[in-house]
């Protein structure tokens, strides 16, 4: 169904927390490994994948500035940076896979992954390379997710998705909201006027203006990724 498609990783999905669950410990290893296994399962269908992998579980630009009144500037730098450590450990983990990955990043780090290029990273997948986009957009004032949904565009995916701690959209925050009900197909319209916090609105309206679909799945579901390709399993779709 789908020719090529990112998938956008929040930092916090790969973060290990102690019992209690308020301390941040890095990246967790066997997450790590069950996204690389999500991901060949879907490259073994024959789809070309593109990723773009968050930061927060090192560091989060908006709370640097927030809590210790640091620029915004250095702040966001400083987010992006923490992208490229994921980048290089969820490149080793897919990798691991015996699936042929690139690194990329929108901040030249010729040491440790290849420099942007669209065309070069167009041709990656071509021939049948994994592409991760790290650094964010390499500028600040921009999340993750605007950069998930700017590389969607210049990849011209036909599906962008967001893997979350949820199983898709819902009207109010279901950990926190029982009552909270789940929303299986919206519009992007629907999105905005509802004002449902599934991303930012700059990400929204990228996607919007691209025509590209945008689906929210659990990334804690066992072959969930593959699950949304083959248009089974619990997910949410943008449309």
């Amino acid at each position: 169904m789908y020719k090529r498609v990112l998938l956008k990783i929040s930092g916090e999905a790969l973060a290990s927390v102690d019992p209690a669950g308020d301390k941040n410990l890095g990246i967790d290893q066997k997450m790590l490994e069950k996204i690389a296994q999500d991901i060949k399962a879907v490259y073994d269908q024959g789809v070309e994948i593109c990723l773009v992998v968050g930061g927060g579980n090192i560091y989060r630009g908006v709370h640097g500035m927030a809590k210790h009144g640091m620029d915004r500037t250095t702040s966001d730098h400083m987010g992006m940076l923490a992208t490229v450590i994921n980048g290089m450990a969820l490149q080793h983990a897919i990798e691991s896979e015996d699936v042929p990955c690139r690194l990329m990043s929108s901040i030249p780090m010729p040491t440790v992954g290849e420099s942007y290029i669209r065309r070069r990273a167009i041709r990656h997948m071509e021939k049948g390379r994994v592409v991760l986009f790290a650094g964010g957009t390499g500028i600040p004032y921009f999340t993750t997710d605007t950069t998930a949904a700017l590389r969607a565009s210049e990849m011209g995916c036909d599906l962008f998705l967001k893997a979350t701690k949820v199983q898709g959209i819902y009207t109010k925050d279901p950990v926190h909201h029982k009552d909270a009900e789940f929303l299986p197909r919206l519009t992007f319209d629907e999105v905005l006027a509802k004002n449902l916090k599934v991303m930012d609105t700059a990400a929204i309206n990228l996607a919007h203006e691209n025509h590209i679909p945008i689906a929210v799945f659990s990334i804690y579901e066992d072959g969930g990724f593959a699950k949304v390709i083959s248009g089974q399993g619990h997910f949410s779709l943008i449309q």
